[in-house]
């Protein structure tokens, strides 16, 4: 457990909170814990992560614009649903996205887990997607992710990160029911 890793857990932390609160503050708070996770897991050899810290800096910079004119009258960000379809597309993209980058690992680095990796990277990003989009499934999506990204970095005793995952997965609990409760308001 490094000093890196303990800020980041706890930048990321307060980011979420913030995220699952509508708060548009969660947006600079996560691009600080993306840039201090992309040097923890660049120690750590996690690389398909590490690129998916810097793809999500780029999200995060979407989504804190989509936030930003998304908001009603009383200034709430507003929730909007996930259409079936766009939900299958996400998902078949993160799929597809899993298995190109497990590929190019395997393959062409020394990545410790190169497809359990590179498939909770891609799903991230589509779970980020859906985050800047205000989509409410966005959570469900979190929750899965965040159960198995604990198993990997237990797995590389990355404690402390173990940890933040897990308490994410409560995070996602309660952001999914709080902008499922925003969005029956609108």
């Amino acid at each position: 457990m490094s000093a890196l890793e303990i800020t980041a857990v706890a930048v990321s932390f307060l980011g979420i909170w913030l995220t699952a609160r509508r708060q548009l503050l969660c947006w600079p708070v996560s691009l600080t814990a993306c840039a201090l996770y992309f040097k923890l897991f660049l120690d750590v050899r996690l690389y398909s992560d590490m690129v998916l810290q810097a793809l999500f800096g780029i999200a995060i910079v979407y989504g804190w614009t989509v936030w930003a004119r998304g908001k009603d009258d009383a200034g709430e960000v507003i929730v909007s649903p996930l259409p079936p379809g766009r939900a299958l597309i996400g998902l078949a993209a993160g799929a597809v996205g899993g298995i190109a980058i497990g590929w190019f690992t395997s393959r062409f680095t020394n990545a410790a887990l190169p497809w359990m990796d590179a498939g909770l990277s891609s799903f991230s990003l589509v779970a980020q997607y859906w985050t800047a989009r205000r989509h409410a499934a966005s959570w469900l999506l979190w929750i899965l992710v965040d159960v198995l990204y604990v198993g990997m970095f237990v797995f590389k005793e990355l404690w402390l990160t173990a940890g933040l995952y897990a308490a994410m997965v409560g995070l996602a609990v309660l952001g999914y029911r709080r902008w499922q409760q925003a969005r029956s308001l609108h």
